[in-house]
């Protein structure tokens, strides 16, 4: 038995260098060849090589068509704040408007008046300390000017003047 022992710890082992020098090879072949397929365009991932040349120039960065809007102002509106002191609040908005719809909601004015006025006369001041008011406000009339002029034609509101006195 000693014998099978001593073959065992006399037989050299391999070392397994051929394996990992195969195989950074290949990967580095693979890195190769993948940033030559995707710089050269070969790939359909993303713009075919005409659409990039049409869209930007070299060495400047892409830049896509702003939407056709319009603004629609509203009048400053100064509501008294529910309180036991006397506190005003000056707002003053404007609606971004899909150029298409701009008359139909510039003809209902009076109407987002009304419920800007309604809803600004309810707020208490507690609701008016908090750091996220101003965005809550925001969306509170946002969602109700959409339905009183018709969902989608007004993209958001934007606000101009929020002054607490």
């Amino acid at each position: 038995m000693t014998d099978a022992t001593a073959e065992q710890a006399e037989a050299p082992g391999k070392s397994g260098k051929t394996g990992l020098i195969i195989g950074i090879v290949l990967a580095l072949a693979g890195a190769a060849g993948g940033y030559f397929l995707t710089t050269s365009g070969l790939l359909p991932i993303g713009a075919t090589k005409t659409e990039k040349s049409a869209e930007h120039t070299p060495g400047e960065s892409p830049v896509s068509a702003l939407p056709v809007v319009e603004f629609v102002d509203l009048p400053p509106v100064i509501v008294s704040v529910n309180t036991s002191d006397s506190r005003h609040l000056k707002f003053h908005a404007q609606l971004e408007v899909e150029a298409a719809h701009a008359a139909e909601v510039e003809a209902m004015k009076p109407r987002i008046m009304d419920v800007m006025n309604t809803y600004l006369r309810a707020i208490d001041l507690s609701d008016l300390q908090d750091s996220l008011a101003l965005m809550r406000i925001r969306g509170h009339l946002h969602r109700r000017i959409g339905m009183v002029v018709g969902e989608g034609r007004v993209r958001d509101v934007l606000v101009m003047e929020f002054v607490l006195n």
